[in-house]
This record gives C-alpha cells, structure tokens and sequence, in this order.
C-alpha cells in the first residue's frame, strides 16, 4: 500500500488548535484575524487565546473582530486571585504539570536572573493556557513571533506535553536572536514557519542543518479580491504620498521627512501623509515644522484599518523608508491597491518588490536616493501606472492571502497526519522563488 502524494483534507477535522496572541484582536495585527478566518474556512479547528485583552473596547470593536474577541480566551482576562486558584488546583491535581514547566524554566541556559524570573510569570500563563487547551480538546498550539507569546507556548508545551509551532516574522527576533532564546525555541518547535526566504536564512545560522527540513518558508499575504485599485485615478497637480508604519526610528521617517524636504527644494508637487502613532512623533513634527514642511506634511496618528485603507487607495505613492521589517503587509496592500510603492533594500523586502518591476527600492538611511525615486514617480505618471498594476500583479501571483493560506493549511494537516512537510515546503519554494 502506497503513501498518498498529496495530503487528504480529511486531515485537517484533525487538527484541532490553539492559536495564541500577544493581543487579539489588535489593529497592528489584522493580519492574525484574516489567517484565523481563512484557515478556519479551509476546514481546520481553530479556537483564540489571547494573553492581553484587544487594544480596544468592545463597542470600539468591528463586528467581526467583536465575535471573535467573545470567543477568545484571555489569559489576563480574569482576576488575579482567580487566576492563582487555578494555577493552585492545576499543581495539587497534575503537579506534574508544574514540575515539568519548572524544570524547563531553569532548563534555559544563559538567561540573567531576572530574565528566568519573567519565565516564571510566563510559566504561570503556561499553566493557564495549557489548562483551557486541554478543557478544549485541543491538541496543537501556534504562536507568531519569536517574544514572550513564544516563550509562554514554549512552556506550555513543555509542562502540558502539547506539541506547538511558530511563525517567525522579524526584525526584532532576528536582530536579538540570543535576547530572544530564538535558538531554543525554535529547536524545541515541532515546525517553525518562517514569512520569507530571508527570515528563514537567517534561523538557519543558529540551527543545526539536520533541523533545517522543519523550517517552512509560507509568505504573508493580502486577499487581492479585497483590495482592488479605485476606478478613477487622482488628477490633482499636488500628489499624495502615503507612509503607513509606528512612528519608530526603525521605521525611517527622518529619512523621509529628510527627502521631502529635497523635492521641495527641487519644486515637486507632492503632500505627504503619515498614519501612524508612536515616540518619534513629537521630534518628527518638530522637524517638519522647522524646514518649513508644515503645510506639506500630515500626522493622522493611529487610524482603522477601514480608514487607512481609503488613505492609500487615494495615495499615488507608497513608501516605506524602513531600516528593520520582516515583509509588510502595508506594502502589500498599496501594491493591491495598484498604488506604485518605493521601499528599501532590507530583509524580505526585495522579496516582495522587484525594483524597476513592480516598485522601486532604495539604499536605506539615504534621503538622496529615496528623493531620487520619489522624483522619477513624480514627474513620471506612465512609470506610476506601469509599476502600480505590474505591483498588483506581483500580489495576485505570489502574495496572494488565500492561496497562502492554502499553503499553511497543508503544513499543518501534514503535521496532524505525521508527515513530512518537505513536500509542502518544496511547492511552496518552488512557487515563490520567482
């Protein structure tokens, strides 16, 4: 009797698992609510849990993201007394429990005395998580990002003995891999899904290449259906750029602000607007008040993803003068959008635009070259149209959400079945490597 070639979707009614968030829903993350859904819809059990509560009351709340937050398991979501009870009956009825999360906690080599004290208050949400999945019936957990929702799966996997994997983005995790006992956590992952090509080389300097096999390259995407171009292009004489991003120094603002600033010198026609909240606002706006870009120049602060959108569809530029990403999803919706994007030449980010194809992509921390790019956009309005519908194109082939979410589906039902994933891995390489 032979092996089947290709996976039965009967294997997915048994995947029954957790996905665990640092917050849920978030508006920063709307991407965790989109693969929840999609994979939901491709016949695979998903129940939410959330350490923090969302960023948002629940009347604040889209009637979507507000069912999804009344299912959701929120491990801070009750009292502390509450909490402590049943972390209490959970060591008198299985101690075994405990003991093998502390053992797992003090089994971590190299973390400070006060790093393994916040692994013990990661233990106790361990316990918590572990406790509901199992009152659930569930029997996987994954987790997105290499930070303390890692470290808490980590711990739940260890002292509830279920088996959990990871979707590794950057660039924080990546930058501080040591900080972040990335090497640990992804050793003891029964797979790690990385985002790009790039994510993925850069976990294999810290794995073992016997390991490599479980390291799954499943690219973020954007449903392009969604996402479609207005009909009518904007034809004022001043165009609008948007930058969409934390107000952070990673971000690159300053070296856009710092751009602008020599296309206003030159005599471009271009207003910029800037979404997003964050520490760097005040010295930004200072800084664009003082080189007399006052009046060419908006901070929005945080905005929904609604309202966000509609800024970038009437956008006839996107730009992100990143120093530090993973892939944006940001960029991938203006590229959806038919909106031409300039970027940097940063991690996964050449991945996704192919500059001079469908974007333009710069050195970063050079305001020179970035001005230079956002000129020849400027004064090119057939360069704008060419590369805006080659960007949406780039989407629908290669980041599209739904046929990525195919893809993520397959990795965890061939996990469910006892498989190799390498089959899934291979497709899915084969079909991004373009």
């Amino acid at each position: 009797m032979t092996s089947r070639a290709v996976p039965h979707r009967d294997d997915r009614a048994t995947v029954r698992m957790a996905y665990l968030l640092s917050r849920y829903p978030a508006i920063s993350h709307t991407f965790f609510l989109h693969e929840v859904l999609g994979l939901r819809a491709r016949g695979l059990h998903i129940e939410t849990a959330s350490i923090n509560q969302p960023d948002r009351s629940r009347d604040q709340l889209p009637a979507i993201e507000a069912a999804e937050a009344d299912t959701t398991f929120y491990i801070k979501g009750g009292s502390k007394s509450t909490a402590l009870i049943d972390i209490v009956k959970t060591a008198i009825a299985q101690p075994s429990v405990v003991w093998r999360g502390l053992r797992a906690v003090f089994g971590i080599a190299d973390l400070t005395l006060r790093q393994r004290g916040f692994w013990l208050f990661y233990l106790a949400e361990a316990i918590l998580a572990g406790r509901w999945m199992k009152q659930r019936g569930l029997n996987h957990l994954h987790v997105h990002f290499g930070g303390p929702v890692a470290s808490v799966a980590l711990l739940t996997s260890a002292a509830w003995r279920i088996p959990y994997s990871i979707t590794i983005h950057g660039p924080e995790e990546l930058l501080n891999m040591d900080a972040y006992q990335l090497r640990e956590k992804t050793r003891r992952a029964s797979f790690v899904v990385c985002i790009s090509d790039f994510c993925r080389s850069q976990l294999f300097q810290i794995t073992p290449m016997e390991e490599w096999h479980k390291f799954h390259v499943v690219r973020l995407g954007v449903d392009p259906m969604l996402l479609t171009p207005p009909d009518n292009a904007t034809s004022s004489r001043t165009l609008e750029l948007v930058c969409t991003g934390r107000l952070v120094a990673a971000k690159g603002h300053q070296i856009l602000l710092e751009a602008l600033l020599m296309l206003q010198g030159q005599g471009a026609k271009i207003h910029a607007t800037l979404i997003g909240a964050g520490p760097e606002r005040e010295s930004l706006e200072r800084f664009a008040l003082d080189h007399g870009l006052g009046k060419s120049v908006t901070f929005t602060s945080s905005l929904s993803h609604q309202a966000t959108l509609d800024h970038v569809r009437r956008a006839d530029i996107f730009t992100l003068a990143s120093f530090a990403e993973g892939i944006p999803v940001a960029i991938m919706e203006a590229m959806s959008l038919g909106v031409p994007c300039v970027s940097t030449t940063i991690a996964g980010i050449p991945e996704l635009i192919r500059s001079g194809i469908d974007g333009l992509l710069v050195p970063p921390a050079n305001a020179s070259a970035l001005a230079d790019a956002l000129r020849a956009l400027v004064d090119d309005p057939g360069l704008r149209r060419k590369l805006g519908v080659a960007a949406r194109e780039r989407i629908i082939s290669h980041y599209n959400l739904p046929l990525n979410q195919e893809l993520l589906a397959r990795v965890f039902e061939r996990q469910a079945a006892g498989r190799s994933l390498t089959e899934t891995h291979s497709t899915n390489s084969a079909r991004t490597a373009q």
